[in-house]
């Protein structure tokens, strides 16, 4: 299991010669939530595995044969031979181990996920925050061992798969393979040919995220299968003309006083090689996302006098930065970039972040001070040159790369001062175009960070940055995210047009000259994309282009109803509680499969990882009911343009009706994962009542409200499933993997089913 990214561990945090490992959350404290509604942790255990997971390996892991699994699986009416697609090892390890975390200690599924300790902790803390997402806790389970089943226990299970007969749902029924449209989309379109470049547009650099990349080491795959031949194609015909992806640096350049350093970068320059070229044929550049100097493990500086530049500590003591204020790191970094844009002559440049995000330069996280020689500099002066060392190795090896500089984290009052420092050749400055502007919903005001189709760019912050830049001779980028966002991902695009359209045009009066499409989310070829390849300055609204992309996706008879849909799916959305604590924590991108809980599980929402019944979490800064009376209002938003874009099918023209009626299933999908949401909110606000209640008709009351609210969560779930079972999208995020996959949607009936039975009991 992930091999490939297994090569990083001997220059990462892990230090492989440990005898026992200690993973992280260890040693594990709280109690694992109950396994509810299901009979016992083996039953949850073969129900949420049954598609994802070898059956040999289920049986192996629990000391069982694969007859006996399989008998338990029979008797909650699952098939018994199912078809288990290879690509969960490497595009769906992240929804096996989420899936898994409540039931299995460590070695358990680091043996499930066919992983050693080394590459599972490597996997929780590099990739991509993994164990923030998992609520930087490992909940202490039991070894878990096959039991013989009881009379008792093969009733509980037989009538879990009553329960879903009685709801009509078959676990075997037919449905479109996990993944299925990452082999759709890795395939050219005949349809689509060569698209031609844009050189019209009036942002010249137009870069993007690809919606299926290996996030950790994308270059340790030979085949690069994070940015195929389809996908580039696809991406080049919506006006996309740059695409980005992860590296750290040390595992690209080899270097003399860092033996460790640079195993396995021939292979991976050579397959970067085979990336650029690759995408050069369609006119798209490749850049390298930079976030270095990564910090190293205290045995590094241990070596050859490197104890001289050891820099600040991360707070745990994991690791340590390598202090840029050494001229000696300057020049591993400068020599290392040198190298690969020696080695690699058409890579187009580099993005960096030199704040936040991992511990980096010792101010990255604004501990400087900490450090006896940057204690001595300013945050700006550190900052500069963390970015020139990166812009000068990247000139030296191609004097005609670019170097993108991300503003992200910097703090204001320090900026101009950055920028002032700031190598100007080449260069360009990225600021959010949304950042920091203040909006107001449901009576509370806020002001935003990022992540943001409800609220249109750019903001008066980036406007400021972006004057100042160019006033410093530096071209600019707007990080924006017209796809899909942390908002709501678990369908590939939003249709919300109007939104997108409207700062697409306000860029192109703001004089900006580039803009960054995605971070790791939100990165699909979608009809969003285009607003910024096709919408002009001198434009005066975004009615024209709205129009004109009507048409072309569905038909001139179609496009009365397609805006109205789009409308509606705007104003809708223009009602969404934003906070980055509701983003991260919300349930909205689980939706209906999110299980509810019949007493309060004590754990708190994760960063978009597991959502819990943690309300309080989930709100953020508004008050309960502001929270899902907004949610509802984006709800109703959904509802109406679900139900538009379904009367536009009958317009449609015959070119795009398919493409269309599939369309219709993933906002469909999206309207019922608000709908969800709210009634979330409300099953744990009446659940509450009921604990409280002083009087038995309070008690009462509640407890209807919760019956009620079970049956139409039900309903709810039924209605997305069949959407699911067809589109293998519907769910699915770059860096998250599957947020759930149809099984879950079918707990979800069987956990409200079980609180049912207890509520009348």
């Amino acid at each position: 299991m992930k091999k490939i990214l297994f090569a990083l561990v001997s220059v990462s945090l892990v230090a492989s010669a440990c005898a026992a490992i200690l993973m992280p959350g260890q040693p594990e404290k709280l109690t694992p939530i109950s396994p509810a509604p299901f009979p016992d942790t083996l039953s949850a255990y073969v129900w949420r595995n049954w598609f994802v997971v070898p059956k040999a390996r289920l049986a192996a892991v629990v000391k069982a044969t694969p007859e006996q699994i399989t008998a338990i699986a029979e008797e909650m009416d699952l098939p018994p031979n199912p078809t288990i697609l290879p690509e969960w090892r490497r595009r769906g390890y992240i929804t096996v181990v989420r899936r898994n975390w409540h039931l299995l200690p460590y070695g358990q599924l680091e043996q499930l996920l066919d992983m050693t300790s080394e590459e599972l902790r490597f996997s929780l803390i590099e990739d991509d925050f993994l164990f923030h997402k998992l609520g930087s806790l490992k909940p202490k389970c039991p070894t878990l061992e096959y039991v013989a089943p009881t009379a008792e226990s093969s009733a509980a299970r037989r009538k879990l798969a009553a329960y879903l007969k009685e709801e009509g749902v078959d676990a075997a029924a037919e449905e479109e393979p996990r993944f299925a449209f990452v082999k759709v989309l890795a395939e050219p379109d005949p349809k689509l040919g060569m698209p031609k470049a844009t050189t019209d547009s009036c942002f010249d650099l137009r870069l993007i995220f690809s919606y299926f990349a290996d996030y950790c080491d994308p270059l340790g795959d030979p085949e690069v299968g994070s940015y195929p031949e389809g996908l580039l194609q696809r991406l080049a015909a919506q006006g996309v003309n740059a695409v980005w992806l992860h590296t750290v640096l040390r595992t690209l350049a080899k270097d003399p006083k860092y033996p460790e350093f640079g195993e396995g970068s021939e292979r991976r320059i050579a397959n970067l090689k085979k990336l650029v070229a690759r995408a050069g044929k369609y006119g798209i550049k490749v850049y390298l996302y930079m976030n270095e100097p990564r910090a190293q493990v205290p045995e590094f500086f241990e070596k050859d006098g490197r104890m001289a530049f050891r820099g600040v500590p991360q707070k745990d003591g994991t690791v340590y930065a390598m202090c840029t204020s050494c001229p000696e790191v300057r020049r591993w970094m400068r020599d290392a970039l040198e190298q690969v844009f020696t080695n690699v002559p058409g890579l187009g440049g580099i993005f960096t972040i030199t704040a936040s995000e991992n511990l980096t330069n010792c101010p990255s996280r604004g501990d400087h001070k900490k450090c006896p020689r940057c204690a001595q500099r300013s945050r700006a002066e550190i900052i500069a040159e963390v970015n020139n060392t990166l812009i000068e190795g990247m000139r030296r090896g191609n004097p005609n790369a670019e170097a993108v500089i991300w503003d992200w984290a910097w703090p204001d009052e320090i900026e101009p001062e950055i920028i002032r420092l700031l190598d100007k050749r080449n260069s360009r400055l990225m600021a959010v175009s949304e950042r920091k502007s203040t909006i107001t919903r449901g009576g509370v005001t806020h002001q935003i960070g990022e992540y943001s189709i409800s609220v249109v760019g750019p903001g008066a912050r980036a406007t400021n940055f972006w004057h100042i830049a160019h006033q410093h001779g530096l071209k600019t980028v707007a990080k924006v995210q017209p796809g899909a966002t942390w908002e709501f991902t678990a369908i590939p695009y939003l249709p919300t047009m109007d939104l997108v359209a409207q700062h697409a045009f306000n860029l192109t009066q703001a004089d900006v000259d580039g803009v960054m499409l995605s971070w790791s989310l939100g990165c699909s070829p979608s009809p969003n994309l285009t607003a910024y390849r096709d919408i002009r300055r001198g434009a005066k609204s975004p009615d024209e282009f709205l129009d004109a992309l009507a048409t072309r996706l569905y038909g001139a008879a179609a496009v009365p109803l397609a805006r109205k849909a789009w409308t509606a799916f705007s104003d809708g959305f223009r009602n969404y509680p934003y906070s980055v604590g509701n983003l991260y924590s919300g349930p909205h991108e689980m939706g209906p499969a999110n299980p509810l809980y019949l007493t309060k599980t004590g754990y708190r929402a994760t960063m978009v990882g597991i959502p819990y019944d943690a309300l309080d979490s989930w709100r953020a800064i508004y008050p309960r009911e502001v929270y899902r009376d907004l949610m509802a209002q984006v709800a109703e938003g959904f509802g109406k343009g679900s139900a538009a874009f379904d009367e536009m099918l009958k317009k449609c023209s015959s070119e795009g009706l398919a493409v269309a009626k599939r369309e219709a299933g993933m906002f469909r999908a999206a309207y019922l994962h608000f709908v969800s949401t709210v009634d979330q909110c409300r099953f744990v606000m009446a659940r509450e009542r009921r604990e409280a209640a002083k009087t038995e008709a309070e008690r009462t009351a509640a407890t209807e409200e919760m019956r009620t609210i079970c049956r139409r969560e039900i309903a709810t779930a039924k209605a997305l499933l069949p959407l699911v079972q067809a589109d293998s999208r519907i769910g699915y995020e770059c860096s998250n993997h599957y947020f759930y996959i149809p099984q879950d949607v079918r707990e979800k009936l069987l956990s409200c089913h079980a609180i049912l039975d207890a509520l009348d009991r």
